[in-house]
């Protein structure tokens, strides 16, 4: 009897400790092979009925991890680095280009390329921590990625054009 309280009292505890936040379609910018510098893009999930922030980021694939939001006014695009994200009460907060994001800085084994998986670590503010493997995706992988997300497909088939071959010249 003693043996079942004590292993129901251990499952209800997972239970209660379950994550509250998630992480998903999560990707790095690929880069080319000079280019010290990526950003970070991705969705972050609040199942619990308190806001919360991501407070930090961390990777041995970079010098420096920052938050960053990006935002137009006057017509001019700027970028200012965030203390950090918050992620309302049972909503969702997405990290993506020309918003919210993360910026990566001084990556040591350059390039990042497509394909590839590298380790993050997020601490956030409620004091969950999670570990994922995030994958390069080229900068077209990615955008596709969030466009298919975004909005329904419409395709517009146009009339092909006949061209004249030019005369070569003498």
């Amino acid at each position: 009897m003693f043996k079942k309280l004590i292993l129901s009292l251990v499952l209800l505890s997972s239970v209660l400790y379950a994550s509250s936040i998630e992480i998903d379609n999560a990707y790095i910018r690929a880069t080319p092979p000079m280019v010290p510098n990526s950003a970070a893009f991705l969705t972050i999930v609040n199942n619990s009925n308190k806001d919360i922030t991501l407070d930090s980021i961390a990777s041995n694939i970079v010098s420096n991890i920052e938050m960053h939001n990006s935002s137009m006014k006057n017509g001019i695009m700027s970028m200012k680095q965030v203390k950090n994200i918050l992620i309302k009460a049972k909503s969702t907060t997405t990290l993506k280009p020309g918003s919210l994001h993360i910026m990566l800085f001084g990556i040591k084994n350059k390039p990042l390329k497509a394909g590839d998986k590298h380790e993050f670590t997020f601490n956030f503010s409620n004091k969950e921590v999670l570990t994922l493997d995030l994958s390069v995706k080229s900068v077209m992988q990615g955008m596709m990625h969030s466009k298919m997300k975004e909005m329904p497909m419409k395709m517009k088939h146009e009339k092909t054009m006949n061209h004249k071959k030019m005369p070569e010249s003498k």
